[in-house]
């Protein structure tokens, strides 16, 4: 269920119980401990748990705090034996200023050797920062678009770091402090970071969490840290271990991705995955590349798509859910006839429905499918992404023509459902009262603004 990515599980005060420690990591629905070495000494030592105990994995590399001695040298030694089977990342790594154990611009030599080494070796890089974020996020940025994949674990930057730090892909994670009492800057930034840019972790045997706060910390804990999360980001439990577990695989390769969803849940609702296909070709569109949704895998094969008898019956009672929607990574009204035939049962028995669309649909069939909708769609949510036919064209992947198609789709639906919704993604190009005014007031449907990092649909 869980993954903790950080915890320290070499250090001396692990060493009477450190069975027992590992028991109870499983006793507490912890799947995987990853253990990051701190020195070359400390990376032996990982590399033996890693063969000791399955749920192990490791990282090695040199903590800023010892890079007083760094040079070239180091580099072969770490190549080494991050060769080991088990060994999925180089860590902990990074910069400290906060202590004077080693000076600046060691810190800064080492860390940019570890970062080009992980680089040759395709590997993820763990990162420390403390009292270093300008220098930080300098050599980070020095790396973009260089494919270089990294946790910023025990983050304690600020909001604008972390979202520049989502905005290229890296992976975040918070530690104990994050529950305590006077946490609240900390829990702000958390609230900013998409699920999608979480991973779970200890940093075991230090900052242990509340309740166990004095205590030393160890792994089992890490669901503190998680309750914090589901708190913060309104989720269940279950969606942060998800969500979470399958973040540490996507940087990590630690565990699965898990098989295919035809249905999955968010919030309240139960969204159904109908296809990956699609008439358009959205620039902010992860279908082809990483078609994953809060942690569901929703990739599928056109011959993998399941008829309408499948997704009923695992809907179940529609009444258990506020609305069943319409909504993968594709264009669900690709297989409206599928679509029709869910929404049937559903409004059978008691359902509210939604479909989330790019207003394509007309085109798509060949004709006007939208006095189709009545009695079967309560709402219609249409990508609308901006006022600018020719905008909209570069955005979405089509001709100029299709902008006008989907306002008229948009028109003609209102006369059917009960509520029409206008969404565009919150990006800079996008002039979002213009493309309110049109929703509002040449549609006359309801507007919303998605964040461009928010998994929200």
């Amino acid at each position: 269920m869980f993954i903790d990515t950080h915890a320290h599980l070499f250090y001396p005060n692990f060493a009477e119980d450190l069975d027992e420690v590992i028991s109870r990591a499983k006793e507490n629905n912890i799947d995987y401990i990853l253990v990051p070495a701190t020195d070359l000494k400390t990376a032996e030592h990982v590399i033996d748990l890693t063969e000791k105990f399955e749920m192990v994995y490791g990282a090695v590399g040199i903590h800023p705090h010892d890079t007083k001695n760094w040079n070239s040298s180091f580099v072969p030694k770490i190549e080494k034996l991050a060769k080991n089977k088990k060994i999925v990342a180089i860590g902990e790594i990074g910069l400290d200023y906060y202590y004077d154990f080693s000076p600046k611009e060691k810190q800064i030599e080492a860390f940019k050797s570890q970062i080009d080494l992980a680089l040759k070796l395709d590997l993820p890089v763990i990162i420390h920062n403390r009292d270093s974020d300008e220098d930080m996020m300098e050599i980070v940025r020095s790396y973009c678009g260089a494919g270089l994949k990294a946790q910023f674990h025990c983050f304690n930057g600020s909001v604008e770091d972390a979202m520049e730090l989502v905005g290229m892909n890296y992976m975040i994670s918070f530690i104990g402090n994050i529950t305590f009492k006077k946490a609240d800057n900390l829990r702000k930034v958390l609230q900013h970071i998409p699920p999608e840019n979480l991973l779970l972790e200890t940093d075991s045997p230090f900052m242990t969490p509340v309740p166990n706060r004095g205590k030393r910390n160890e792994p089992s804990n890490v669901k503190y840290i998680a309750e914090q999360i589901s708190e913060i980001h309104k989720l269940r439990l279950i969606d942060v271990a998800r969500i979470t577990s399958f973040n540490a695989f996507r940087i990590f390769g630690i565990g699965s991705k898990g098989e295919s969803v035809f249905t999955y849940t968010l919030g309240n609702s139960l969204y159904i995955n109908v296809t990956n296909r699609c008439n358009a070709n959205c620039v902010f569109c992860k279908r082809k590349e990483y078609p994953i949704l809060r942690g569901y895998n929703l990739g599928m094969e056109r011959s993998e798509e399941p008829s309408a008898d499948v997704y009923i019956k695992e809907i179940g009672d529609p009444k258990n859910y506020s609305e069943i929607v319409f909504c993968g990574y594709g264009e669900p009204t690709i297989r409206w006839d599928v679509v029709k035939n869910i929404s049937r049962y559903v409004k059978a028995n008691g359902g509210k429905t939604r479909i989330n669309t790019n207003g394509h649909g007309n085109i798509i069939n060949k004709k006007d499918i939208t006095p189709e909708m009545k009695g079967l769609i309560d709402v219609v949510s249409i990508s609308l992404n901006t006022f600018d036919p020719k905008q909209y064209a570069e955005l979405v992947g089509v001709e100029t023509s299709y902008f006008d198609e989907m306002i008229n789709f948009a028109k003609k639906s209102k006369q059917f459902v009960e509520k029409v919704v206008m969404t565009i993604v919150s990006i800079d190009e996008i002039d979002i009262e213009k493309a309110r005014k049109i929703a509002e007031e040449e549609i006359g449907a309801e507007f919303r603004v998605r964040e461009y990092f928010s998994s929200e649909v």
